[in-house]
Formats: structure tokens, C-alpha cells, sequence
């Protein structure tokens, strides 16, 4: 399979440069018969016992701007991942000039470049004792960079589901949430569990070769508590469905799947790629939102729902739904082909 067979033409019209408000006011087209709904009105979509999985990451102000000390050169990085060095591995803009032991200047936060591993990443240590309170006190919330809108606050780039930050960008699919969405969710009998993905590089990095099967999928810590583990299993016991909400769910439960069509409890880093021929073990249906062409969650999706992406995909766009991070969903059930 090649990366050209996932393209499909995005209009610049139709990426969403806005945050709807409220949130469940944006869009929800249901695969299974193409028809339009309000996400407010997701619980009227499904049925008592289904069990809707979220993703409970927060996104951390890891977006840095400051300067190189020894030129004066305006910096920019993106805080990715904290490796067990402590190094944080980083996307440096611009990275072609940089090399290991220049420090950079940060309002006060210094780092110092590490290693240049390759295609702008660098690892920086950061001269702090409490690094996840001195970025977040000097870092900004990093906003795609498709996004030129504004927001009136930067929590809008937060789900409601949002605790300890560990992600470089937010699990897009759980920002139409509210608590009138989650009232109307419990109301009709649908369970709820959480999982914690931290998006990072995996996530939004472009595919850059001709070949899906030659991209390298970096790895991202996830977690399933036991709670969650339970949850599934009763979900499976009442014969309803488990339900993602969002890509990076699918990933986090179908890397700790456990053959049996439930989880395990636990941590790790996954680099699962899913891909079509992936044989999915947990995950029966799945909400998100639209994706961007040619990329690895768009892949995800065709391996999930099969060919038919391509039509959901056109009838949104001539139906004027809103694309990418601020813009509409869509409601997707497994495919058994």
C-alpha cells in the first residue's frame, strides 16, 4: 500500500480555523446510515451498557520560544517526550544550525542541546529541578500548525477528560464532550472509562516515504488502569460494544489487548502502527474526528472502517462538515470484511 492510495483533496475552506461554542454544537455524521447529527445528540446513537473509552491526557505548555545564548538567533521548540535520561526529546525550529552543547534561553529556562538525532528533533536536558512546573509556567499550549484562528482561552485545546499533561498535542475527538453530553450519556445507560495516551510525535508526524509498510512509527507511553480493564470486561459480558473515542484510544487498547477480546492493565510505549489487514481484538466502534490526507490516522481509519473512508470522507466534505482538530466527528462501527 502506498501512502498516495490515503490522499484525498482538503480544501483549505474546510479546515476548521474556529472553536465551536458550545462544544457539542459541532457535527456528527453516523457512518452506518450517512445521516446528520448534532454531537450533543451522540447518546441517541447508541445503546444501554456500550462503554465509551476517552483518552484523560492533558496537553502541556511544551511549546518554548527564546533564543540561542551564544548567537542571539530566535529559537522555538516543542517539548515531546521526557526519555529516562531526562533529556527531552524535541522538535527544533529551525534545527539546521543547532549543534550538541549550545544552550538555549528560554525566559529564564535554559536548555541545552544533546544529541541532533534527525528531521528537527533534538534532545535537550533543561537546567530545572521541577521541569513540569517551570514549563508550565514559561511554555505555551502548541496549537496545530494548520490552525491560524484564535482561541479566547487556551483550556478550549483541553478535553473536559483532561488531568496530568504528558501530550504535545490534545486527543481531538474528546473536545466536543460537556457535561450535558455526559448527562445525556448516563441517562441512557452508556458506561464510561479512561486510558491515557500521551500524543506526541506518533500522532501528528506526516508520513514522508511512498510505502506505508517504510514508515517509522516512534514510540508513546499509554496506560490502561485496572478499573478500565474491568470495565471492558463487563462491557463484553453484557454483549455491548467498546467504544473509542479517538485514535489514540484504538492504539492504547489494542496495544494491551489481551487475545481475549479484553485488556491488560499497565504501561508501556507503543509504536503499534494499525494499518489495513490489522485484525482489531478490542475495539468495535469508534468516534473522531477528520483527518488529515495521506497520514497515519487517516490509515488507521481505512484499516478500522475499510474502503468506504473514501465516500464518508467526500460526503462530508460536499456536506460542508469542518475538518482537523476544531472541526466536526464522525460516528464509525468496525468492519468485518
Amino acid at each position: 500500500m502506498r501512502v498516495a492510495d490515503f490522499h484525498y483533496d482538503l480544501p483549505d475552506t474546510s479546515i476548521a480555523q474556529s472553536a465551536i461554542e458550545p462544544r457539542h454544537d459541532s457535527r456528527l455524521l453516523d457512518s452506518r446510515d450517512m445521516s446528520d447529527h448534532r454531537f450533543l445528540d451522540l447518546a441517541d446513537l447508541l445503546e444501554p451498557e456500550d462503554l465509551l473509552v476517552v483518552n484523560n491526557t492533558r496537553v502541556r505548555r511544551a511549546r518554548l520560544v527564546g533564543r540561542r545564548v551564544d548567537t542571539g538567533g530566535k529559537v522555538e521548540l516543542l517539548l515531546l517526550d521526557r526519555r529516562n535520561d531526562g533529556w527531552w526529546d524535541s522538535l527544533a525550529r529551525p534545527s539546521r544550525r543547532l549543534r550538541p552543547g549550545i544552550v538555549l534561553d528560554f525566559d529564564g529556562l535554559s536548555a541545552t542541546v544533546e544529541t541532533i538525532p534527525d528531521g528537527g528533533m533534538v534532545a535537550v536536558s533543561l537546567d530545572s529541578d521541577d521541569e513540569e512546573a517551570v514549563i508550565g509556567s514559561t511554555g505555551s499550549i502548541p496549537l496545530p500548525p494548520y490552525f491560524t484562528g484564535t482561541l479566547p482561552d487556551a483550556d478550549r485545546y483541553q478535553t473536559i477528560f483532561a488531568r496530568e499533561p504528558g501530550s504535545a498535542a490534545a486527543p481531538t475527538a474528546g473536545l466536543h464532550f460537556t457535561d450535558e453530553v455526559l448527562a445525556r450519556l448516563d441517562e441512557r445507560g452508556v458506561n464510561m472509562t479512561t486510558v491515557d495516551l500521551h500524543v506526541s510525535l506518533d500522532t501528528f508526524r506526516p508520513m514522508s516515504v511512498d510505502d506505508i509498510e517504510d514508515h517509522e512509527m516512534h514510540t508513546e507511553w499509554c496506560s490502561v488502569p485496572v478499573e478500565s480493564v474491568a470495565r471492558i470486561a463487563d462491557t463484553r459480558g453484557a454483549g455491548a460494544k467498546v467504544m473509542a473515542v479517538g485514535t489514540t484510544v484504538v492504539r492504547t487498547l489494542e496495544s494491551m489487548a489481551d487475545g481475549r477480546g479484553g485488556v491488560r492493565s499497565g504501561s508501556h510505549r507503543t509504536d503499534v502502527f494499525i494499518r489495513p489487514g490489522y485484525e482489531f481484538k478490542v475495539v468495535d466502534a469508534l468516534i473522531t474526528n477528520f483527518h488529515m490526507p495521506s497520514s497515519t490516522l487517516l490509515v488507521l481509519l481505512a484499516a478500522f472502517m475499510g474502503p468506504g473512508w473514501r465516500e464518508l470522507y467526500e460526503i462530508a466534505l460536499a456536506r460542508g462538515y469542518r475538518f482537523l482538530s476544531f472541526g466536526d466527528a464522525m460516528y464509525v462501527e468496525r468492519s468485518h470484511l
